[in-house]
């Protein structure tokens, strides 16, 4: 396909080699305004925003995604394939489903379990598993111990509802599996990533506790995420350092 795509209205050369993607189009523009030097809208087709300029020198691209896994499919697959983008990392909210993780507290996806089908499209003879690439990941990890952040590291869940009909709530078993957090996208981000032989982290923020009252506001979600925003972006860094 050539570029522009139908979502994406910018040409070649005008996107980074990484690109963050933090779900709400509000984020982007808020990262881009805060944190990078000269930001540039390099798209705005449909409200999905995506600014371009750098930060400590190195060009990075941030990118809203939308919400769930056939937004993300979208936009993460158009990066990949047609603009020639190396990595993709997602920067969003996730609810925790383990006790001795809180709200504030930053995950980093090393897997991403999931009750979609989309990955069902890739042919498989078996249950393919959606995993970071570990060299993102360590990246990560290294860029919030520079942070003095203690970065939990380990399997979340990217569920396709929000809202779950009665009688039909799985979170127990994810719990009893180890799963961190639940959010919406990172299965999709991966598998994507495997498909085009590029690479892919989720960073997620823990904005609410799915089994305690505990939660952010949604105006806090979009502006006080700040320390798992500078961790990514230090991240793109470290990728472009290599």
């Amino acid at each position: 396909m050539s570029v522009p795509t139908p979502h994406i209205a910018s040409e070649k050369g005008h996107i980074a080699k990484t690109v963050l993607m933090p779900g709400d189009p509000l984020r982007a523009k808020f990262i881009a305004d805060t944190f990078l030097t000269d930001p540039v809208l390099v798209n705005n087709v449909r409200g999905v925003q995506g600014h371009t300029g750098t930060w400590k020198g190195v060009p990075v691209t941030v990118m809203a995604s939308g919400m769930g896994i056939p937004a993300i499919g979208i936009y993460s697959w158009e990066l990949f394939n047609f603009y020639d983008v190396d990595n993709i990392i997602r920067i969003g909210s996730a609810g925790a489903l383990q006790d001795d993780i809180k709200v504030m507290d930053i995950v980093a996806a090393q897997g991403a379990c999931t009750n979609s089908n989309y990955i069902n499209q890739f042919n498989c003879p078996g249950t393919f598993a959606p995993i970071a690439d570990y060299t993102l990941l360590s990246k990560a990890v290294e860029a919030a111990h520079e942070h003095g952040v203690d970065i939990k590291v380990g399997n979340i869940v990217s569920n396709d509802t929000f809202y779950a009909a009665e009688g039909t709530n799985n979170a127990d078993g994810w719990r009893r599996m180890g799963a961190l957090a639940v959010e919406m996208e990172a299965a999709g981000l991966y598998a994507n990533a495997a498909y085009a032989h590029k690479r892919a982290l989720c960073i997620c923020t823990i904005s609410d506790h799915i089994y305690r009252a505990e939660a952010l506001s949604s105006e806090q979600r979009q502006t006080s995420f700040t320390q798992m925003m500078e961790i990514a972006l230090d991240t793109a860094v470290k990728m472009a350092q290599l």
